[in-house]
């Protein structure tokens, strides 16, 4: 028999098993460019919050601006609802009239009060002169008052001599014709200055509250006989105090263990004693610097010119009182106010005296004065009292 050896394989019945059968490929987008889209639409929402952002900051200012200049025009807060007194110099153009308007809280957009007046056709009307009024007034008040109201004021000059005091000021005044004395006295107690030098003054201890810093100086001053005539001429001479005390000498007084006041009160003294001799000023002012910090030696300042201030019943005599007095004696000069925060350097004397012809002599102790003394007056050369 036979052996078959052949085997038999199954028929293929078609590609029943074709590799790679029931796999189709798709298509992905690559990753960078979804994340490119991501930061895109990320992006755009960060720009449109910043434009929204932008525009309520914008609508915010607007309607603030709106605001602002609303209440201006109507006079309305800002501080203001105080009385004043304004000087409208005399060709004033509506820009320097503005300015004047916001130098006393009554404008404080002074474009838009010309731009209201241009359009008003008021600019060319306005008049110079004294105006008095409380500065919430608004732009329809304040421009019919200066079309209206115009007080057109003589002016007279009117020298205020070095170491001045209040009462010679007001009589300097009153005979001039710019004010009585009566109303020149009540601006010195009670009117409203912008100035921290006066605010800062101890009110409750000193005589006159603005003795001392009316600046000696010839001025122009309205003359008309009214109590706005007085405090326009107190509010020049503090103006005038102001500017002089230039940036290195309000540093010095910053630094200084002394108040502005005591300054002031000091620097009156030294007027009278240098006899207004600037060059002597700085020796002078070092003295008593030298005798209010010798309190054991010198119990008391020792000038005599305070002992001639007529008011405050001896609290200004520094025969009497300890240390410096109240406030000022005197008007000092910008030279004795600038001597006495820059005191001579190493100027080791305690006292001095000045002969007929006011040269002035110095020493270190009391024998040497007191001998200095008796040999002047030997010499028939000594006019003043002793100290």
């Amino acid at each position: 028999m036979e052996e078959n050896n052949n085997v038999s394989l199954p028929e293929n019945d078609g590609d029943s098993y074709v590799i790679g059968e029931g796999f189709t490929v798709q298509e992905y987008e690559p990753l960078q460019k979804k994340s490119a889209d991501k930061h895109s639409k990320s992006g755009g929402i960060v720009k449109n919050i910043i434009w929204i952002v932008a525009i309520i900051i914008v609508s915010v200012g607007i309607a603030f601006g709106v605001i602002y200049a609303g209440a201006d025009y109507l006079g309305i807060g800002f501080g203001r609802g105080e009385n004043c007194v304004v000087e409208i110099p005399s060709g004033a153009t509506t820009k320097v009239i503005a300015e004047k308007l916001k130098e006393a809280n009554a404008v404080r957009l002074p474009v838009l009060f010309r731009v209201y007046s241009r359009l008003k056709h008021f600019d060319s009307q306005y008049k110079y002169g004294l105006y008095s009024f409380n500065n919430e007034a608004g732009y329809e008040v304040l421009a019919e008052m200066l079309v209206t109201q115009g007080a057109k004021a003589e002016s007279v000059k009117v020298k205020i001599p070095e170491a001045a005091t209040v009462d010679d000021i007001a009589k300097l005044l009153e005979e001039n014709g710019v004010c009585k004395k009566s109303d020149f006295f009540d601006v010195i107690d009670s009117g409203e200055f912008k100035y921290d030098f006066v605010k800062n003054i101890p009110t409750e201890s000193v005589y006159y509250r603005l003795e001392g810093y009316l600046y000696p100086d010839t001025y122009e001053f309205y003359n008309y006989d009214s109590k706005e005539c007085a405090y326009l001429a107190v509010e020049k001479m503090l103006k005038t105090l102001d500017e002089k005390l230039d940036k290195a000498t309000k540093e010095k007084l910053a630094s200084s263990k002394y108040s502005m006041h005591e300054i002031m009160t000091l620097s009156s003294i030294v007027e009278l004693e240098a006899g207004g001799n600037e060059e002597e000023m700085p020796k002078v002012s070092a003295i008593f610097y030298h005798r209010l910090d010798d309190k054991q030696n010198f119990p008391t300042l020792g000038s005599s010119p305070t002992r001639k201030y007529p008011h405050g019943n001896g609290r200004y005599d520094t025969y009497q009182c300890k240390g410096l007095p109240p406030g000022p004696v005197c008007s000092p000069s910008i030279g004795a106010i600038k001597a006495t925060v820059s005191p001579a350097d190493n100027f080791d004397y305690y006292y001095f005296v000045t002969d007929a012809s006011m040269k002035f002599y110095y020493t270190k102790t009391l024998s040497q004065h007191n001998s200095l003394i008796a040999k002047l007056k030997a010499e028939k050369n000594w006019i003043y009292e002793e100290w």
